[in-house]
């Protein structure tokens, strides 16, 4: 799929910053050209959602499919355009539900902001979520990997056998509605992560002003002991919780990356600080744009090893320079 001698510039969750996202590729030397932004001997590759929570989804969306149908870019699908294609996909009446993504207050909220702007334009909306189903749920380009949250090869083969472009079609994702199914693990591990509940029936209430019984986990500690050796999410947990031992059933369902196998680059997890490898062979590009973080890319060449000289970002700036 991917030229495996070119170079590429992988970059993070956009979630509407357009006017950012422009500031980026033209730093990276990116022009536009007759509506495109184009590089002359460089591509880039999005990891997903570039929707939601923004002020300027819109003209996003545009950049990005602008780049990708001209061959300038890859992009993957991100959590939130598969919650934009269950938000508007009729379940299956066996279901008991009315779309896949249920219209309850908690999703309208996180899909708000796109809806909103989207109002005035509900052909261009319609046209959009047809193209959200041309966007891979990963990219395996053997030197590298690519995906919006969490690798998982005992998901990825399966559906490399019924997808093999790795892009779903509706009927998976009307069947993603149905709790335990594969579908629904496969959008659930790839898009979302792994999580872990938390224990004695606690829930949390995370920056984002959302109450979970879950907190995200690493999917690459060798040896975890303790939930606070696998957390991975903006929130810290209380200090008693994370002092807690992990049982040995639980750290046996925890996934594994290995540091043999391919560069692997998410998005998704809200990191803050200074954009760095995780480890040698994996980064989160995700480092909280929309919250006036930093939209960062990774200009990834032959190297084997991630280089921690080659992150560039651009600050977000407050509401009228974003």
């Amino acid at each position: 799929m991917l030229d495996p001698a070119r170079s590429y510039d992988l970059i993070g969750d956009v979630h509407g910053c357009a006017h950012t996202l422009e500031q980026l590729l033209a730093d990276m030397g990116y022009r536009l050209q007759n509506g495109v932004w184009r590089h002359a001997s460089r591509m880039a590759v999005f990891v997903g959602d570039i929707i939601d929570r923004g002020p300027r989804i819109r003209e996003a969306l545009h950049i990005v499919r602008n780049m990708v149908e001209a061959g300038q870019a890859y992009c993957i699908m991100g959590n939130h355009e598969f919650n934009a294609l269950g938000w508007m996909t009729p379940a299956l009446p066996e279901t008991g539900k009315q779309f896949v993504r249920e219209h309850t207050p908690r999703h309208a909220r996180l899909l708000g902001e796109t809806l909103a702007q989207f109002e005035p334009y509900p052909d261009e909306w319609l046209d959009f979520i047809n193209w959200f189903y041309e966007l891979p749920l990963y990219i395996d380009a053997e030197r590298f990997r690519v995906v919006h949250a969490c690798w998982d090869a005992n998901l990825i083969e399966p559906l490399r056998g019924l997808h093999g472009n790795g892009c779903i079609d509706k009927h998976f994702v009307q069947a993603s509605a149905e709790a335990g199914s594969f579908a629904s693990a496969v959008f659930d591990r790839l898009l979302r992560g792994t999580d872990m509940r938390l224990p004695h029936g606690m829930t949390l209430t995370g920056g984002d002003g959302l109450t979970r019984a879950f907190f995200r986990t690493k999917f690459w500690e060798d040896d975890p002991q303790t939930y606070g050796d696998v957390v991975f999410q903006p929130d810290a947990l209380p200090e008693g919780v994370a002092k807690t031992p992990l049982s040995s059933t639980e750290k046996n369902a925890l996934l594994r990356y290995g540091m043999d196998e391919p560069l692997l680059f998410v998005g998704h997890y809200w990191r803050s600080g200074i954009p760095a490898p995780i480890r040698p062979n994996l980064a989160c590009l995700d480092y909280s744009a929309v919250l006036y973080g930093k939209l960062v890319a990774y200009r990834l060449d032959q190297e084997t090893s991630i280089d921690p000289s080659k992150f560039v970002w651009v600050d977000v700036q407050r509401p009228e320079a974003v």
